[in-house]
């Protein structure tokens, strides 16, 4: 990449503090999943609102550190190598548990994760398909088979989460990344899409409880509100 003081996102998010980690998101569950694991980490950074209202996603200077014009990415001026530059929660999560030696454990590492790429290739897409169909505008759309498909689909998942869950307090043990990619996902689906009575919510036995528990730590509370919405 380029020297971070010349990367092209300086000349719209100026960095105040070019010696921190830089984070270029949006508070969605996506987007979260970064400043929540900042906030837990302890690790210090400066965020910047990416916000869609504008498409700032598809201004230049974005595409330059992310081409798929998605939130979070990242640049770490304070690499093991020289800074370096992210995108993709996944993959910021691994990096960030890797940088700061927490929440990604050497014992069962590999547990952490499949949860991890279980929410990855399974909670988000289908949770946010069946927002769009339930509660955006695909809601509007005559055919009931896309949304029934994801409908099913999102149900199907929420029981495997639920069966593994069965005495457990987090996915993997320990609470670890894979939670803090997880929780975001089942908040949203509850509470902004309005869809857990349809995917089953009210059947779940350790769900529910699992995300309060995730909603209830302070450093969630803190990472769900940033980079803070236009007024």
């Amino acid at each position: 990449m380029l020297p971070f003081q010349n990367h092209p996102i300086q000349t719209r998010w100026p960095a105040k503090s070019p010696q921190l980690l830089q984070l270029y998101s949006l508070p969605t569950p996506n987007g979260v999943k970064v400043s929540i694991a900042l906030e837990e980490m302890g690790i210090a950074y400066e965020p910047h609102l990416v916000d869609f209202a504008t498409n700032d996603q598809m201004t230049p200077e974005f595409l330059a550190l992310n081409p798929n014009n998605k939130i979070p990415a990242i640049i770490d001026p304070n690499g093991a190598n020289g800074p370096v530059a992210l995108f993709e929660s996944g993959a910021i999560l691994i990096y960030l548990a890797e940088k700061s030696g927490q929440l990604l454990p050497d014992a069962n590492r590999y547990e952490v994760l499949q949860w991890l790429m279980f929410q990855m290739g399974g909670l988000g897409p289908m949770f946010g398909q069946l927002g769009y169909f339930h509660h955006f505008a695909g809601k509007e759309i005559d055919d009931p088979r896309p949304k029934e498909r994801y409908r099913a689909e999102a149900a199907r998942l929420l029981m495997v989460l639920d069966g593994a869950l069965a005495g457990r307090d987090w996915i993997a043990g320990d609470y670890s990344i894979a939670d803090i990619a997880i929780g975001p996902w089942l908040r949203t689906l509850r509470d902004f899409y309005k869809a857990g009575d349809i995917a089953g919510w009210q059947d779940l036995k350790n769900v529910p409880a699992y995300l309060d528990r995730f909603l209830a730590r302070p450093a969630v509370q803190k990472g769900l509100t940033i980079p803070a919405r236009p007024a």
